[in-house]
């Protein structure tokens, strides 16, 4: 009989946010499958967990789906993991996933700890209708006609990027949609300084200059309620 693949949610930063089902199934799968070994080691060394790890990432994840493959087709069990978080939003992973759904291996999802849904809920916008953007891209030009897009939609936009292009995407967005877009910013979620910081582009965009702000981040624009008088 076939084994399973187990996506697994791990915490984004609190080690808390594990869930129970997520613990009982990274303790009895046969390995894991894993971004980066050394987030993965101390993640589950955290939770006294010893397991196989394989790594599956951009740079060798066509070389590792046949072997892991072969290893459920003969009847073991695995996890995916990303490095934190809900595996497969802006993960690798997706082609391991795909071959296994069209082998006809089980592919069982175990909710948990995820960056975007907390941001939604504390943001204090109406996001009954939202749109996970995701990650611009990272060339200048790309990332402007991105935003172009973006600017012709009418729902709250979620972006993520890395902490060191935070000063130049809000620069971006001020040029692009207008330093008066209303804007917010969750900040190191779940860790002990989490914040959110809400307001207009351009009094964020001050902010983070002034208070040399870095770190993990969910960037949502309001694009339900703009003033367009004020562009």
């Amino acid at each position: 009989m076939n084994g399973t693949l187990y996506i697994v949610s791990t915490p984004i930063g609190n080690y808390d946010d594990i869930t129970l089902r997520g613990l009982k199934i990274l303790k009895t799968v046969n390995f894991v499958i894993c971004e980066e070994f050394k987030e993965a080691r101390r993640l589950l060394a955290h939770y006294q967990i010893d397991k196989e790890l394989i790594s599956a990432n951009e740079h060798n994840e066509n070389d590792t789906v046949n072997d892991i493959l072969l290893r459920l087709i003969n009847g073991e069990s695995a996890a995916l993991i990303s490095d934190c978080g809900t595996p497969l939003f802006s993960d690798p992973g997706h082609l391991l996933v795909d071959v296994l759904i069209s082998q006809k291996i089980k592919v069982v999802p175990v909710p948990g700890a995820n960056s975007l849904i907390p941001a939604l809920v504390g943001s204090g916008l109406d996001f009954e209708k939202f749109y996970y953007y995701g990650w611009l891209s990272p060339k200048k030009d790309e990332r402007r006609r991105e935003l172009l897009n973006i600017k012709r939609m009418n729902e709250v936009v979620v972006l993520l990027d890395t902490p060191y292009r935070l000063k130049s995407l809000l620069t971006d967005i001020i040029k692009i949609l207008g330093e008066n877009l209303r804007v917010v910013l969750a900040f190191q979620l779940t860790m002990p300084n989490e914040k959110f910081f809400r307001g207009y582009a351009k009094d964020l965009l001050a902010k983070v200059d002034k208070e040399n702000i870095k770190g993990e981040y969910v960037l949502m624009l309001d694009l339900k309620r703009r003033d367009r008088s004020k562009r």
